[in-house]
């Protein structure tokens, strides 16, 4: 349950649990419900053992979080208790429970599964939070009527969804009185602002401390805090953040915060200066000037931590997790994607989170960038350095797990890319799109989409795009020659110069790598063509056809090509593709 505020449903399960406690039955059960593991029970009502893998118990469950998801506000179901309000306990595992519900509900739902204890019998609490969207089983919507889950159609679903849209936990009345805000996180909260270097934060922050809380909204009308101003600037009786460093996989750690007892503002400054700490700087030179980068870039770093407070299940107490793992930065949230979020479209989805509240106080703090800037410049700024894009995926529909792989900032590609123009560096779509070509070699409308997470056609004129820049008075990238009409186009490979360059760069700067073999690049072209010539492949490498001909007869005796024409002669012979079906 939450640790702070008015929260409804916490409360109607808290009150029925006392109410269990005391012998008594509850008979409001408008946002909770009793409900017995399925098999426990043999013919004659005798109790049965449990298995803490009940799939059918599982699925019974899965029927009911539906119509609770379903219903404005959500609600909770208490497994263990029978209808008659008599304790028998659960045998089912909690975390196996709720990988399965996200499993059952087409993986599009996240509960949080909790252990309790009532009368000595051992209960699990499923915390079932409003749906973002109609949650169906069995090919129905339903939804709770006082006690009771009945059909609801689509439309009308959408429309009472619509009317509650504005609920928001995180800005909520909290219960707590600003007197229990404490003085070190305001103090930190001042910090943050006056190193914004924004007038308008530098104002705030020298407001007294009863008008610095109303001027950030953290005060109701009631006169209490909400929640996301009691989570910042109030004691947790839980830490919200759990840091661990260490200097490489399996080793021992160097450092731990797990502190109880403070606000999340102050265990988020600890949590910053402890990676910093361990984020060493490196000297960059471009031209007569001398930079210096960090191994991870802070801005990149400070939005992963962020984001797993600001859009984190707050009904779920376990905290966010932040291993700082050699120079790989991972951060784990309770809670899974929301509001239609995933993987595969998380850089140009709409912004939404389900705390908007805490979201916006991160932001007017200048500890977050505001909403739906934050993973567009953590993307960013990863390959403006070098580094692999960011990772951010959904583990089992429990939670969201962000990692930052740094190593070593790329020097040779922080210097090329510096002396591009126009400046990649002001598009992400364009940086992207470059960081993918100069590791592929080639690309097209088709190839880049996933990876920029865009329709084919957006895809189109990103590369188009890339054919405008330049470096050197030398063009990036060229048009790939021999590509039949059926290809899609424009289809670019990087320039002989431009390669030459970055590979040159890169190798001054200490950088080891190979650049990629004739043979891997015709191997990811015809894997993703289906097909490949010599005019293609001697296009993409820089080569004169008849120099790369027997690259492909290479490929062809491993049995990845096979030749279009037996006799391999005359105009548009090509090799198909073999697949692996391995």
């Amino acid at each position: 349950m939450t640790q702070f505020g008015v929260d409804p449903v916490a409360d109607a399960v808290d009150a029925a649990l006392r109410a269990v406690e005391r012998g008594e039955n509850p008979s409001e059960r408008r946002l909770f419900d009793f409900k017995e593991e399925a098999g426990r029970r043999g013919a004659d009502g005798t109790l049965r053992p449990g298995d803490p893998h009940n799939d059918p118990a599982a699925r019974k469950l899965a029927g009911e979080v539906a119509c609770m998801a379903n219903s404005v506000g959500g609600g909770a179901l208490i497994v263990g208790i029978g209808a008659d309000g008599t304790p028998i306990g659960a045998v089912l595992d909690a975390d196996w429970l709720q990988v399965r519900l996200f499993q059952l509900l087409q993986q599009s739902y996240t509960t949080v599964v909790t252990p309790a204890q009532v009368c000595g019998a051992r209960v699990l609490i499923i915390r079932c939070p409003p749906a973002v969207e109609p949650i169906r089983w069995q090919n129905r919507i339903t939804w709770r009527v006082g006690d009771q889950c009945q059909d609801i159609d689509p439309a009308t679903w959408h429309e009472r969804r619509a009317r509650s849209w504005g609920y928001d936990w995180s800005a909520q009345s909290s219960g707590l009185a600003p007197s229990q805000v404490r003085p070190q996180a305001v103090l930190i909260a001042r910090g943050f602002l006056q190193s914004s270097g924004d007038p308008r934060a530098e104002d705030l922050a020298d407001a007294g401390d009863e008008d610095l809380l109303r001027r950030l909204a953290v005060i109701k009308d009631d006169g209490m805090l909400t929640n996301a101003g009691a989570l910042l600037f109030a004691a947790r009786r839980a830490a919200a953040v759990d840091h661990i460093r260490r200097p490489g996989a399996g080793a021992d750690s160097e450092e731990r915060i797990n502190e109880p007892g403070r606000s999340v503002l102050e265990e988020l400054a600890d949590v910053f200066a402890a990676v910093r700490a361990y984020n060493p700087e490196v000297h960059v030179e471009q031209g007569l000037v001398i930079g210096r980068v960090r191994a991870l870039p802070e801005r990149a770093v400070r939005e992963a931590i962020v984001n797993g407070i600001a859009h984190r299940e707050w009904t779920d107490e376990k905290p966010t997790t932040v291993e700082h793992i050699g120079r790989t930065l991972r951060v784990t949230s309770p809670g899974g994607f929301y509001g239609g979020v995933r993987s595969d479209n998380i850089i140009n989805h709409p912004p939404v989170s389900r705390n908007k509240d805490l979201s916006q106080l991160l932001a007017t703090l200048r500890i977050a960038e505001r909403q739906g800037v934050g993973v567009d410049r953590m993307f960013a700024d990863m390959i403006r350095h070098g580094h692999p894009s960011p990772v951010i995926e959904e583990v089992d529909g429990v939670s969201v797990r962000t990692v930052l792989a740094g190593e070593r900032p790329d020097l040779g590609w922080i210097r090329w890319i510096a002396e591009i123009v126009p400046d990649p560096r002001r598009d992400l779509r364009v940086l992207m799109a470059l960081h993918h070509l100069a590791a592929q070699q080639w690309t097209d409308p088709m190839d880049l989409a996933p990876v920029l997470q865009l329709t084919r056609e957006e895809s189109r004129q990103t590369v188009q795009r890339l054919l405008d820049h330049r470096a050197g008075g030398s063009p990036i990238c060229h048009e790939i020659d021999g590509v039949p009409d059926s290809a899609p186009i424009p289809s670019v490979a990087m320039g002989a110069a431009a390669s030459t360059d970055l590979v040159g760069l890169r190798r001054d700067a200490g950088l080891r790598s190979r650049p990629l073999s004739r043979e891997q690049i015709a191997r990811s072209y015809a894997s993703a063509r289906g097909r490949i010539s010599t005019t293609e492949l001697g296009s993409i490498v820089g080569a004169a056809r008849t120099n790369v001909g027997a690259v492909l007869r290479g490929l062809e005796e491993q049995g990845a090509l096979e030749p279009s024409r037996e006799n391999r002669r005359g105009p548009g012979f090509f090799y198909r593709y073999v697949a692996d079906d391995a």
